[in-house]
């Protein structure tokens, strides 16, 4: 029984976790290796057992060790995909004790003081792990022991477990390198004839410290309890889901949208509580035959008010085979970003969300990538005076302060007949013959010398409103440095 005072930590090491990650979802017979592609060299990053027999090893260049072994079976290594499933393995070690940290890139530690008791001691703990690891198709080594330094070297240079209070004992035969040092201390040590942990507690102090610094004695005494070291467990990030299971399945789109308004009230609760606002909405529905089918509902602004939520749902919702019937709803938010709370003044606002929830049905339809908005941009070229950003992913701008009004649709500059400076009184645009009513300009606009813009090679130009006897209302522009007429914009 824990008495509050001994601390024991294990230390889980996935000497194939890559491998062991990808063979989980497609198994293979034989000699299997995953690559990663480094200094412009394909080496072999991760390789199961039976590689492992035929003499190959990690680092390996990948066309050596295909003509070493002609049946070895590779795929790319996915670095990312790693990390999630040892994250998804430090969630499922909580179940041993909560306090459970990472340790590098293919291990844990977990700080099981108090814990051991309910799994029947220490072994039957132990057990328990390799024979569900066993069953995951996952090969781990464990150690056991007072500290974590100590943990960990045993899990790596051969599985065992330190008695309490029995540190050096259990670690003095195993070698210096199982104190986390450097490959190049490890060597320089062995040079010394310190090749294992029991020649290092043994040797003076002083000069190991002049020659090689703090950390190796620094390690030893943290493997060996003089030295603290802390375990930092990783926190789990927060579950934005709710779920409803319902006595009597249920068909219709009302009864649905009934069902999706609970949970919408539920979870928009957590939403408020934690200032946050979901992007992208999951509902899942059960049928009472087992198939699932989801309605994914994409925002244009973060949100977590119900009631602007859930007539967006039901477009989506109304296109759902219900089958026989469905008995469970699960609503979860998959992309949450942070929405503070907001100061409420007696100023009344024009802002109440109808544009936002606009591009949301939009968006609906044809897809929130599908919908852009104008911004203006830092320049007098009519060009380059705007940006276009995606809509649900920029805020309107009110920065379009113009002295001379600009055209509502803007083209590339298409030549007309026209001599002289002042505006043709008659022309052909389009297979259109206007005839020139009204001229108001010029209004003289000059290139950005410090920008190359080949549509900008002909000098200045001098713009001109036109309004046409056929009701037409154009934008025309002169370049005086080489003569010529031409249509960029019209007005509305």
């Amino acid at each position: 029984m824990f008495d509050g005072s001994q601390r024991r930590v294990v230390s889980l090491w996935f000497p194939r976790l890559a491998s062991d990650r990808v063979l989980r979802g497609c198994p293979l017979e034989g000699p299997f290796a995953l690559t990663l592609k480094q200094s412009n060299a394909n080496r072999l990053y991760c390789l199961n057992a039976e590689a492992a027999h035929q003499g190959l090893h990690q680092g390996m260049s990948h066309s050596d060790a295909r003509a070493f072994c002609p049946d070895l079976q590779t795929a790319p290594a996915d670095l990312l995909q790693d990390q999630r499933f040892l994250q998804i393995l430090r969630r499922w070690a909580t179940r041993y004790c909560p306090w459970v940290g990472l340790e590098g890139r293919d291990g844990l530690m977990l700080d099981i003081s108090g814990s051991a008791h309910l799994f029947g001691g220490e072994e039957g703990m132990l057990n328990d792990m390799r024979k569900r690891l066993m069953r995951a198709g996952l090969s781990a080594q464990v150690g056991l022991a007072d500290t974590r330094g100590a943990a960990w070297a045993l899990a790596h240079h051969g599985e065992g477990v330190a008695p309490p209070g029995e540190m050096l004992p259990a670690l003095q035969s195993l070698p210096v390198a199982a104190l986390r040092l450097g490959e190049q201390t490890t060597t320089a040590l062995a040079r010394l004839g310190l090749r294992q942990i029991g020649d290092l507690a043994i040797a003076p102090r002083a000069p190991l410290t002049r020659r090689f610094g703090p950390d190796v004695m620094m390690r030893l005494d943290q493997a060996l309890g003089r030295h603290p070291e802390e375990i930092t467990p990783l926190a789990d990030p927060p579950h934005y889901g709710v779920r409803m299971t319902l006595p009597e399945p249920i068909g219709l789109v009302s009864d649905v949208m009934a069902g999706a308004q609970r949970l919408l009230t539920r979870l928009c609760a957590t939403l408020t509580a934690q200032e946050m606002g979901a992007r992208v909405f999951e509902i899942t529905l059960r049928r009472v035959d087992r198939d699932t089918q989801t309605v994914e509902l994409r925002l244009a602004r973060p949100l977590r008010d119900p009631h602007r939520i859930l007539p967006l749902f039901e477009r989506g919702l109304a296109g759902v085979d219900a089958g026989f019937g469905i008995d469970q709803l699960r609503l979860e938010a998959t992309q949450v970003e942070p929405l503070p709370a907001r100061q409420i003044t007696h100023v009344s606002t024009r802002d109440k969300g109808q544009l936002d929830d606009l591009i949301t049905r939009i968006g609906t339809r044809i897809g929130l990538e599908n919908i852009q908005r104008f911004l203006p941009a830092d320049s007098h070229i009519p060009e380059r005076s705007f940006i276009v950003a995606p809509a649900a992913y920029s805020d309107p701008a009110s920065g379009w302060a113009s002295a001379n009004p600009r055209p509502l649709c803007l083209i590339p500059p298409e030549p007309i007949a026209g001599t002289g400076p002042q505006p043709p009184e008659r022309f052909r645009w389009r297979r259109m013959s206007l005839t020139t009513g009204r001229a108001t300009g010029p209004e003289r606009i000059a290139p950005e010398w410090w920008l190359e813009d080949d549509n900008w090679r002909s000098g200045l130009r001098d713009y001109w409103r036109i309004e046409t006897l056929e009701g037409r209302r154009l934008w025309l522009f002169y370049t005086p440095q080489n003569p010529g007429w031409f249509v960029q914009g019209e007005f509305a």
